[in-house]
């Protein structure tokens, strides 16, 4: 879902955000362990200033909190790839985040790779702030000690509802990218999910051996269509799928009996985080559900519950509304005489 501002401090759930359940694990794990892991947050030059202002409610935490900015490029015109400020828009339009790629250049270009190697820090977890799914695992970090890897991806099953993102592949001299969205041929997905060591990162960068690839986002500024370098971004888990723990962890409501997750698609109306959060009364209840899918206007009351196979579907020009306390099972519902 797309959104202005830090995804960070989106609320999810109990009135607490990501950033809320982030800063809680890592206080339980430098409690636990008598450690004392930094949490480092990357921001973009749309998002540092706010950011900064964010962390400071947990100054009295356990935890040290800082941010950096990633790097900003200018975009480009499709037509001959001049720079957009170049066209006279010098504003913010003009230029562009480049994105999660450039987390390891960014690290060493705002000193803070230099500051976590100076107090002996050895590896860092890279995850998108946005994944509940992202926590520290020991056994992962073990592993990579014992093992002495530089670099570690976790990955997870691929299902349906991951086919738009995940990594590029290089295939007879081509990146291929609809052969990767094939949940029969590629049957792992990329979380964003990485553990690094933080002198590799220092010798690849310095070695100028980390390149990012321009991946065309077309977007119109100012009538000129231009190009955005851009990579995927993460999702919010708010439903009763899952529980969340009192050190901010969350994990998978037992009172589920399918071990898989359900397929759930929402149209294009849903895609902005203030257009998500005005269709929603509450999260519908979900536990029995298999998959979902959504089109048009459409708008969720309260205490609703969802089971089997659901379709949901607007007329074009039809507000849709689902009343509160509505169970649905098993259905495809075009208007209110479905429900």
């Amino acid at each position: 879902m797309g959104c202005t501002g830090p995804k960070s401090v989106i609320e999810v759930r109990n009135g607490l955000t990501f950033l809320d359940l982030i800063v809680k694990q890592i206080e339980a794990l430098n409690t636990k362990y008598g450690c004392t892991v930094p949490l480092l947050l990357m921001n973009s030059f749309n998002t540092h200033d706010d950011s900064s202002k964010i962390v400071e409610k947990y100054s009295k935490s356990n935890i040290e909190i800082h941010t950096f900015n990633q790097s900003q490029y200018p975009r480009l015109v499709i037509e001959d790839f001049d720079p957009l400020p170049c066209k006279g828009n010098a504003g913010k339009d003009g230029w562009n985040p480049t994105g999660h790629g450039d987390v390891f250049p960014s690290l060493m270009n705002s000193g803070k790779l230099d500051a976590l190697l100076s107090k002996g820090k050895e590896y860092v977890f890279v995850a998108n702030s946005d994944n509940l799914g992202a926590v520290v695992d020991l056994k992962i970090l073990n592993h990579l000690i014992q093992n002495k890897n530089e670099y570690c991806m976790e990955v997870t099953p691929k299902t349906l509802a991951d086919v738009k993102g995940g990594t590029l592949i290089s295939y007879e001299g081509k990146v291929q990218v609809n052969e990767f969205k094939s949940i029969e041929k590629f049957k792992i997905f990329n979380t964003n999910n990485l553990w690094v060591d933080l002198k590799a990162i220092k010798r690849l960068v310095e070695a100028d051996a980390l390149k990012m690839e321009i991946i065309p986002n077309p977007k119109e500024v100012d009538g000129i269509k231009v190009l955005q370098l851009e990579t995927a971004a993460g999702a919010a888990i708010r439903s009763d799928l899952y529980t969340l723990t009192d050190d901010g962890y969350v994990i998978g409501n037992p009172a589920r009996a399918n071990p898989s997750n359900p397929s759930i698609e929402l149209g294009p109306e849903f895609k902005k985080v203030a257009n998500f959060l005005s269709r929603f009364k509450s999260i519908p209840r979900i536990i029995e559900l298999d998959s979902l899918k959504v089109t048009g206007n459409v708008y969720f009351g309260d205490g609703i519950t969802l089971k089997g196979k659901v379709i949901v579907n607007a007329k074009s020009g039809v507000k849709l509304e689902i009343p509160d306390g509505a169970v649905i099972a098993n259905k495809d519902v075009n208007g209110p005489e479905d429900i």
